[in-house]
């Protein structure tokens, strides 16, 4: 599984990357569009950022998955959006914006994860990995 520094590293990276492209290149990657989500910390009540992929779009719905690689942890960005479901998020190199973050039922979960793991395998592998239901989370913007 991977270490949360590993994980740190690799947003810093990936930051750096956006950054010295001066935003053109970042936005994707393996096939999927790349975006910064803020959220608030549920401890600490700081913002907290994490570049995640949402392998579906659904209209102005960003679908990301709560994987963390197939741990048997969820991810912390997951655990802050429980907490406050208001977070932000910075899509295509488009300002951050507004969003309501809500956890997909048993019902959107389905056809959404058969979507999901027919084009990205890998997240197919990650639930083999662990026993808890990998949650998949529905980013819609404000109004």
């Amino acid at each position: 599984m991977p270490s949360d520094l590993m994980l740190k590293s690799m947003n810093a990276i990936h930051r750096a990357l956006l950054t010295l492209s001066f935003g053109k290149i970042g936005w994707d990657a393996a096939g999927m569009p790349v975006l910064e989500l803020t959220t608030v910390g549920r401890k600490t009540g700081e913002s907290r950022s994490v570049m995640l992929t949402s392998p579906v779009q659904e209209g102005d719905t960003l679908v990301i998955v709560a994987s963390r690689g197939g741990d048997d942890h969820h991810p912390a960005w997951f655990l802050n959006l429980q907490a406050n479901p208001q977070v932000t998020v910075k899509w295509k190199g488009a300002a951050a914006r507004p969003y309501t973050a809500t956890i997909a039922t048993a019902e959107q979960r389905e056809p959404l994860w058969a979507t999901i793991t027919a084009k990205h395998t890998n997240y197919a592998g990650y639930q083999r990995k662990t026993e808890r239901e990998i949650p998949l989370v529905l980013l819609t913007p404000d109004r």
